[in-house]
């Protein structure tokens, strides 16, 4: 029965006419409608920065040229598969006579098609083989397209479709895809001992490594090149082993951004091409920069970083960088858009809010002096950085200063849910209500991400103005809106940019200063876990988170020794040529020549919202002015005082001082133990052994602060 099934296939072939009876694609169609596994993520230049895997059926890479494979490669292939495929139409039909003649006399199936025809079954759905072959009528079929491919394409357009549409092995699928993950390099580059292995591979894609060895020696020696067999079986155990490996040339310079910019868009398919808005050459050098500081950070604990980059114009990311790479713990983790503990980077918010909404100035004098707060939970008791006090300072000093005490002062005045809500208007996604942050909002008690962060202090430079960032070039920028007041935003701006108010903290020569102008500020979160350093230039926002990616201590890290010169670093690559200037001063902004007194700092010139402006400021004044939270300065909470027996009992007493809203304090009521012993902000009580509870209530009863004080030993004549 399969002897005569044999000769039947043979004469219908012979007595075939040649008619163009299955209609094929053309050469140009076929190459047009190539895709490749993965979304090319393009820079502004069209430079690829990112390679994404989107077909995870098959691998295929772009379509390669003719001129660009290996000669070594084609003359292999046609030796493995096609010996005549320059001399026939399509079928050769001498290899056609001789596998029936095979099959016949040893009834083993044996392949003559051509390298045509199995181009034809892969252009064609219904000609490819089932799992028991093709039948007699898809040969036939075969038959004729092989010779309609012929009659309207040419010999090197036939080779080179082929190569870049046949599977080599696994899930690897035409000549770029398979040349990149088994060899590790382009198909151009391929030497005869690879390309041998790469052609037998079409015969048996998931062949054996003996069976490829085998067959790649064979196809050598009938290429001349049997020398080249000694070693083959290393270098195909080597080959068949990468087949899953990452292909070479992969472009990985902004994995997260693409990660990001693919689920914007979960529509772009295998193929496509997206335009975005990185700077290749910027990406790659903030890359350099992480890797550089991190690695001299490496004592301190610190394995990863985060870097943005934004234009303050149009809101493009120019430069993304998700983690430190393979420095990194979690290198997969987006840093960048990971929500991390903000620290003092919420506080230029804070001032701006004050600013605007007039509650103080630049020039307003602010105490940082010891500071405890009632909460739900207790007291609130925070300390600057270094668990010192300055006094009496100015909001510009205690901004660029970053001085903890005073921007809680300046929390009390507003609210911390007002303050919620201007973050939540500039993009910050703070899932909690003010309540729940309490005064430590003013100290970056919320989680946020350096991507929100970022665009927010983008909204600085553009006078108040917050966009949502544009992270391709083919989509229109997004509207603006008015969140925070122009002047108040422009006098944040100034203040951050003053190297003077830096110098209490950061001294005048640190990473925030630039030979260019520039606003920035820092940020250390809880026990060290997060360094931020943010600002922005005339053109340019940079963001830089550096932490670890499981939320570990660093050691001995602040943000201007940890983020700060990277930052600095990638703004000076930034201005490199490049002018940057303050913007202009906004309208209802006033400048005044101002001085203290008494000279708590120096006379200067300072700048006001209109209506604010004021060219000498008392501490008097101040002090009166102040209207942050009423609370007991005098005595602390826990103090312990011990009776002297040589001393009169009227001379031995108790100093009450009442401290915050002045306009209430003059009503205010001292009670110790649930009785009224005195009325004003301050008093004198006098002394009697034991513990008492001291508390502060206005006019309302309301009250407002306690304490509790411990009196030892006995007065004078008494046991």
């Amino acid at each position: 029965m399969r002897l005569r099934r044999s000769v039947c296939t043979v004469l219908l072939g012979l007595v075939l006419v040649p008619a163009p009876l299955v209609a094929m694609p053309s050469y140009e169609q076929v190459r047009q409608s190539h895709r490749s596994s993965d979304v090319l993520v393009l820079d502004r230049h069209g430079v690829v920065v990112q390679t994404v895997r989107r077909d995870f059926r098959q691998r295929r890479g772009q379509w390669v040229a003719l001129e660009q494979i290996s000669p070594a490669l084609q003359h292999a292939v046609l030796v493995s598969e096609d010996r005549r495929f320059a001399s026939h139409g399509g079928v050769d039909w001498l290899s056609v006579g001789v596998a029936a003649w095979d099959g016949m006399v040893s009834g083993r199936a044996r392949g003559a098609s051509t390298i045509t025809m199995q181009l034809a079954g892969l252009l064609d759905q219904d000609l490819a083989a089932g799992r028991g072959g093709r039948s007699v009528w898809q040969k036939l079929d075969q038959v004729v397209a092989a010779q309609s491919l012929e009659d309207g394409w040419s010999k090197s357009q036939i080779l080179e479709a082929y190569l870049n549409r046949v599977a080599f092995r696994g899930e690897l699928v035409g000549v770029d895809a398979m040349s990149r993950a088994l060899f590790q390099k382009e198909a151009a580059a391929l030497d005869a001992r690879e390309s041998a292995i790469a052609a037998v591979l079409l015969r048996g894609p998931n062949a054996s490594a003996l069976t490829v060895e085998r067959r790649a020696c064979l196809t050598l020696q009938e290429m001349g090149r049997g020398q080249a067999c000694r070693g083959l079986g290393n270098l195909v155990s080597v080959a068949l082993r990468r087949a899953s490996q990452p292909p070479f040339g992969q472009r990985n310079r902004a994995p997260h951004f693409a990660r990001w910019l693919l689920e914007q868009d979960p529509n772009l398919r295998a193929g496509e091409c997206v335009h975005s808005t990185l700077d290749a050459r910027l990406q790659a050098q903030v890359a350099a920069s992480v890797r550089r500081h991190l690695l001299d950070l490496r004592a301190a604990r610190v394995r990863d970083a985060a870097v943005v980059v934004l234009d303050n114009h149009s809101g493009q990311v120019l430069a993304y960088q998700g983690s430190s790479g393979e420095l990194s713990e979690a290198a997969d983790v987006d840093h960048a858009r990971s929500l991390r503990q903000a620290g003092s980077t919420l506080k230029p918010f804070l001032y701006q809010l004050a600013i605007e909404k007039r509650l103080l100035t630049a020039a307003s004098l602010l105490q940082d002096s010891a500071l405890n707060l009632p909460t739900g939970n207790g007291l609130y008791i925070p300390q600057n950085y270094d668990k010192q006090f300055v006094g009496w300072t100015s909001a510009r000093t205690a901004l660029g200063s970053s001085l903890n005490i005073p921007a809680v002062r300046v929390l009390t005045l507003l609210g911390p849910q007002a303050l919620v809500q201007r973050l939540r208007a500039l993009g910050m996604d703070l899932r909690q209500e003010g309540d729940y942050y309490g005064y430590s909002l003013a100290l970056g008690s919320a989680d946020v991400t350096l991507l929100q962060l970022s665009n927010a202090y983008r909204a600085f430079a553009n006078q108040g103005r917050a966009q949502d960032v544009r992270t391709r070039l083919d989509e229109p920028s997004a509207p603006a809106s008015a969140v925070m007041d122009a002047g108040a935003s422009w006098i944040v701006g100034d203040m951050l940019s003053d190297r003077q108010a830096r110098v209490l903290t950061f001294g005048l020569d640190s990473a925030l200063s630039t030979p260019f102008w520039s606003a920035a500020k820092t940020g250390t979160s809880k026990d060290m876990r997060d360094n931020w350093a943010l600002g922005w230039s005339q053109d340019y926002t940079v963001g830089v988170w550096v932490g670890n990616s499981a939320g570990q201590s660093m050691q001995d890290v602040s943000g201007v020794s940890g983020a700060a010169p990277i930052w600095h670093e990638v703004m000076s690559l930034l201005q490199r040529g490049r002018s940057s200037r303050q913007p202009p001063i906004p309208d209802g902004v006033l400048a005044r020549d101002m001085h203290y007194e008494p000279a708590v700092e120096a006379a200067r010139r300072e700048y006001f919202l209109q209506g604010t402006e004021t060219e000498r400021v008392e501490l008097a004044d101040s002090a009166q002015a102040y209207s942050g939270q009423l609370r007991i300065a005098q005595p602390v909470n826990g103090t312990i005082l011990a009776l002297d027996p040589d001393i009169p009992p009227l001379n031995q007493q108790l100093r009450l001082q009442a401290q915050g809203q002045m306009d209430v304090a003059r009503d205010v009521a001292w009670w110790v133990d649930g009785r009224q012993v005195a009325q004003g902000p301050s008093a004198r009580l006098p002394l009697r052994p034991g513990r008492m509870l001291i508390e502060l209530r206005d006019a309302q009863g309301r009250v407002w602060d306690r304490v509790s004080v411990q009196i030892r030993g006995a007065l004078p004549g008494k046991p």
